[in-house]
């Protein structure tokens, strides 16, 4: 009998610290349907964008949990140097980085490769932010040089692990062609492994990551776009990480969950709703100044919650390096806006068409716009489609009003340049997200871009603002915090205030604490 307990007691012994052991699996429930493009240069919509980031690197990155540029720091490049007029720019490559399943080390032709194929508007959504770009060569297997026609304001933005920034490995994106897009090859912290349409995503840990392997062994990226089915999932433990609802009464609900750390996330994504001021009825200023003014910013604010959202105030989002942030809004003045429909020729009210996406925090916006409008006699005709459907759409250049929520590079010329400039125009051979068909501060915006003194950089972008409001290409709604949920067991290994990529950070820092 004792020799009998004394084995039972052992096998106890041995089998505690499996009990204990520490969780290596991170599960994410994500608010949309399925994935978009896994490919970094294409991707646009917040879901693809964040999953993303978790495979690829830039050449420079802002430290995780930052996204201001005052916190940009060496990523595949371990440094660089620039020429005084800032024209030429040269990156020195870490030696020994691994490209994902075997695909061999990162060289200077990975990054020439990469950036010319981040330029080109056949392969990349972000081509406009090269179009400054005259040259990009390898000086040797770990050098990189780029000369530019013109200095840019933030170049190094351009080049860091945001949207073209992103670096690609050559070989695969050669050998896959179109399927790059569905087994994406970087060499960031996590590797792809797996895609289940409509259900998930999976990635693995990256073991010869540069940095250091990745303490957690394996991501479940899930695809659950009802709020109430991912709130339930993660209540119930089957999610660690949440894309929450974006309004304040599911911040202020989840924060009251036992052992669950709630976070409204910079940067606001801005909700701009752009009017195609090419076609009727928008073609008429009147109109479009009606809806301007029908506009109750404070209203919506109150409808999605301070905590967690703010007031536009202005066609640049607060914050940015060069954003007006006094700039001459419309106020809201339902009075004004039906007196300005009667004079268009619109006494009895008029009907506006809008494509928009099914995502659960942009769709309660547009219908508390819709309640807006139609209190001064405009009816706003939504047609729902699902996101990706919804981004294709208005590429197409199919919805006279288009609701659009971004974040971009903090600096100004980013937002202006693909929003704002004429260069940007959805349907043309340079297309970025002009929906508004805007070309009123063309040259304020392009005399910016390339002016070298930053009192004068910052008095050509307050007038392009000021111009592009008055003109009323769009009218600014207001700005939604990026809020996102996670058992407080995970730590993410840096303190997170927010991430240009519009999900928290998961790098080889991240782990469960039990």
């Amino acid at each position: 009998m004792k020799k009998l307990a004394i084995a039972i007691v052992s096998l106890a012994l041995l089998s505690a610290p499996l009990a204990f052991a520490q969780k290596k699996t991170l599960v994410v429930g994500m608010g949309s349907a399925d994935a978009g493009k896994l490919d970094p240069h294409i991707a646009s919509t917040t879901p693809d964008k964040g999953l993303l980031s978790w495979m690829f690197n830039g050449l420079v990155r802002i430290r995780p949990g930052k996204i201001s540029p005052e916190f940009i720091e060496p990523d595949l490049a371990e440094s660089w140097t620039s020429n005084p007029a800032g024209t030429e720019w040269t990156f020195k490559l870490r030696r020994g980085v691994q490209c994902h399943h075997g695909y061999g080390e990162f060289t200077a032709d990975d990054a020439v490769y990469s950036i010319k194929r981040a330029s080109n508007k056949a392969t990349s959504s972000y081509s406009n932010d090269f179009s400054a770009v005259d040259k990009v060569e390898a000086l040797d297997k770990y050098t990189v040089k780029i000369t530019l026609k013109n200095p840019v304001a933030g170049f190094l933005g351009y080049v860091a692990n945001v949207n073209g920034g992103n670096q690609i490995c050559k070989k695969a994106a050669e050998e896959m062609g179109e399927n790059f897009a569905k087994k994406p090859i970087g060499t960031g912290p996590f590797m792809f492994a797996e895609y289940q349409p409509q259900q998930f995503v999976k990635l693995v840990a990256n073991k010869q990551y540069f940095r250091g392997p990745p303490q957690i062994e394996e991501i479940t990226y899930r695809y659950i776009p009802a709020d109430s089915s991912r709130d339930l999932a993660f209540q119930s433990g089957e999610l660690d990480m949440i894309y929450g609802k974006q309004d304040q009464t599911w911040m202020d609900r989840t924060a009251k969950l036992p052992g669950v750390k709630v976070i409204a996330m910079e940067p606001g994504e801005e909700s701009v709703l752009s009017l195609n001021i090419t076609v009727k009825p928008l073609d008429d200023i009147r109109v479009r100044q009606a809806i301007a003014y029908a506009i109750d910013r404070k209203a919506i604010v109150a409808f999605k919650g301070a905590g967690s959202s703010r007031e536009a105030v202005s066609v640049v989002p607060s914050g940015y390096l060069g954003t007006d942030e006094k700039a001459p809004l419309y106020p809201y003045d339902p009075a004004k806006a039906k007196a300005l429909l009667a004079e268009a020729g619109y006494p009895n009210g008029v009907t506006i068409k809008t494509i928009h996406t099914t995502l659960t925090g942009m769709q309660t916006l547009i219908e508390a716009v819709q309640a807006q409008l139609k209190k001064v006699g405009i009816n706003l005709d939504i047609e729902l489609v699902e996101h990706a459907t919804f981004h294709a759409q208005i590429r197409k250049d199919l919805s006279p009003l288009v609701h659009y929520q971004a974040a971009r590079f903090p600096v100004a010329d980013v937002y202006l340049t693909q929003f704002f400039d004429s260069a940007s125009i959805v349907g043309t051979p340079t297309a970025v997200t002009n929906f508004s068909h805007c070309n009123v501060a063309d040259s304020e915006i392009r005399a910016a871009r390339i002016e070298p003194d930053a009192a004068k950089q910052m008095a050509l972008w307050k007038s392009a603002q000021e111009k592009i409001i008055k003109a009323v290409c769009a009218v600014p709604v207001y700005e939604q915090l990026q809020l996102w949920a996670w058992k407080d067991t995970l730590d993410l290994g840096y303190p997170v205030q927010g991430s240009l990529n519009l999900s928290p950070p998961i790098t080889e820092k991240a782990h469960f604490t039990k």
